[in-house]
């Protein structure tokens, strides 16, 4: 059953966009264009990193890594390599990162949760033990419901920009982009959004996953900005969440080392909460 708005060329289910959450306006796209000074902070953040790092001793230059591995998961229409500086941010923080595998975000969000499950699971027994997700719009969504799933392999989430509590409040740019996936989807070409997917069961079934209550023993950051053009910043701060605020647009939270700041904390919250549970449980 489709669940789109009758006489709406929005694909998406109503279901997706609760009372209380709005799309952006359409002027809330221009607060994107911060994401060109954002990246620009993050080059010389950079700069000054790799100078400090070549002035230490050769043998001290890669630094320590953190005990929890970290998976990157990508937003919409958005693949690993828009998470590459975020990527580079965490390690330099001394956290061992991997890449999800996804090339291009546009397929069907459960198969996606699927693959996203193998993933960790691989990594997981690689390291032999429990990954964090740093999860960027879409990503995060995808990170929450996956944790929910599989609290055995998910030690915390960071979330940046998901609007999980209502999917559907985001700017029009995207609706569009959805309904040209499935257009594309229904002349038969394989692996994209489908009417399933973004109205039907398939979509209700995500979506009630990421509303789930999270697993007790799971970390759990949202981070949100005020500033964001893309998504309505009220649907991405989860109440079971530890909700950070910054001053960035929504492509800029992958890019901003100030963000990076505030997911490095994040994640060593999350370790430092599970390692306090295990200690009160020993001595229990």
């Amino acid at each position: 059953m489709n669940d789109a708005t009758p006489g709406s060329l929005d694909p998406l289910g109503s279901f997706l966009l609760p009372d209380g959450f709005r799309r952006p306006p359409l002027v809330a796209m221009l607060r994107e264009g911060r994401v060109v000074g954002e990246a620009g902070r993050h080059v010389v953040r950079s700069v000054g990193e790799r100078r400090e790092r070549l002035g230490r001793p050769y043998a001290t230059r890669a630094g320590g890594r953190d005990a929890d591995p970290v998976l990157l998961v990508p937003g919409f229409m958005a693949g690993d390599g828009s998470l590459q500086w975020m990527r580079s941010s965490l390690r330099h923080q001394g956290f061992r990162t991997y890449r999800s595998m996804i090339h291009v975000n546009i397929g069907c969000t459960l198969a996606a949760a699927t693959r996203l499950e193998a993933r960790l699971e691989s990594i997981a027994i690689r390291r032999e033990s429990r990954v964090q997700i740093v999860g960027h719009s879409l990503g995060g969504m995808l990170a929450r419901g996956v944790a929910v799933r599989r609290p055995d392999l998910v030690s915390g989430i960071v979330t940046m920009g998901s609007p999980m509590l209502a999917p559907g409040a985001h700017h029009r740019a995207l609706s569009a982009g959805v309904e040209t996936l499935v257009r594309l989807s229904r002349a038969g070409v394989p692996g994209l959004m489908s009417e399933e997917c973004v109205a039907g069961a398939c979509a209700r079934e995500s979506f009630e996953e990421s509303r789930s209550p999270m697993p007790a023993g799971v970390g759990f950051t949202a981070i949100y900005s005020r500033r964001d053009g893309v998504v309505d910043w009220q649907a991405c701060v989860d109440p079971e969440a530890h909700a950070v605020e910054v001053r960035a647009s929504h492509l800029g939270m992958a890019v901003d080392p100030r963000v990076a700041a505030e997911v490095g904390a994040a994640l060593h919250r999350h370790r430092a909460g599970a390692a306090g549970e295990l200690q009160a449980a020993e001595i229990a």
